[in-house]
């Protein structure tokens, strides 16, 4: 190929020395023309764009961009919020939307139910804070219903048994702390209780069980919110039976007994739900970005 580009220059050169007519022009066109041919290929191929002018917009492209250029249309998927928003974000906010009307629907209380027995509520967020006052003690109990819904096993429906049409009630059993404090003692009593799965009777000819039991029992500073670990603390499991029976006699006659362990359920569990909407509402919220 190089060597007849070089037969080519050299018979050119010789033609430019002369006379140049529009036969020479022609016939050095002839010349010229297969060298720039491909070998192989029957019809001349024009030259390809080069990378070059891919990339470059050219004067007479205008605003057209290159077919290689970075700055490709790439939809925006972000807002003013500097967040990300997505075809996922809005189908999960739809979703949101309608878990929300939902749990709204079957929210069994608009407001927080009253505790009978002349319990004082506070709450802080998800801990909430139930006291009273009698002869000279104050009694405390504090619960926080955040995992206070105990976890639901389906069972298999057996054979020819139709599965369950109705859900069953989620229903909010915290843990609880009691604490019982007298003017005139320098420390409180304070009981560690919980809702037991699977409570057992403590004997045989009782006709109702304690649908809430005891797990520790300490003595801690009175007015220290951090209760000392070096405090001696009683554990109920190993505990004698008698003895547990008039610790449990102790709470009942300062207003902590099954009624009020009932009642605390449902406090609970309308404040765990009013809790989960609004969690519902925040992360709709954060979701779109608002």
């Amino acid at each position: 190929m190089f060597k007849s580009l070089t037969r080519v220059a050299c018979t050119a050169a010789r033609i430019s020395s002369g006379t140049a007519t529009a036969s020479t022009s022609r016939g050095l066109e002839q010349l010229l023309r297969p060298a720039l041919c491909a070998p192989s290929s029957v019809t001349c191929r024009p030259f390809t764009r080069s990378i070059w002018m891919l990339c470059s917009s050219g004067s007479s492209s205008g605003s057209r961009p290159g077919l290689l250029s970075s700055s490709r249309g790439i939809p925006s998927l972000s807002c003013g919020c500097g967040g990300l928003h997505t075809e996922g974000d809005k189908a999960f906010v739809e979703f949101l939307s309608d878990e929300i009307k939902e749990e709204m629907k079957i929210q069994k209380h608009k407001s927080l139910p009253k505790m009978s027995g002349g319990w004082e509520l506070e709450l802080s967020g998800t801990e909430a804070k139930l006291s009273r006052k009698t002869s000279g003690e104050k009694v405390t109990v504090t619960f926080n219903v955040n995992n206070s819904i105990p976890p639901t096993f389906e069972e298999d429906a057996q054979q020819g048994e139709k599965p369950s049409e109705t859900e069953p009630e989620i229903l909010s059993s915290p843990n609880f702390v009691v604490e019982v404090t007298k003017q005139a003692a320098a420390q409180s009593l304070v009981f560690d209780c919980h809702y037991p799965e699977d409570e057992v009777a403590h004997g045989e000819e009782e006709e109702e069980s304690d649908i809430f039991a005891i797990r520790e029992v300490s003595f801690q500073p009175t007015g220290e919110s951090d209760w000392k670990d070096t405090s001696y603390t009683l554990n109920t499991d190993s505990l004698d039976w008698a003895l547990y029976d008039h610790l449990m006699d102790f709470l009942a006659d300062r207003g902590v007994d099954n009624t009020f362990a009932d009642e605390l359920v449902e406090l609970s569990t309308a404040l765990e739900h009013q809790e989960y909407i609004k969690f519902l509402e925040e992360l709709s919220g954060f979701v779109k970005c608002q």
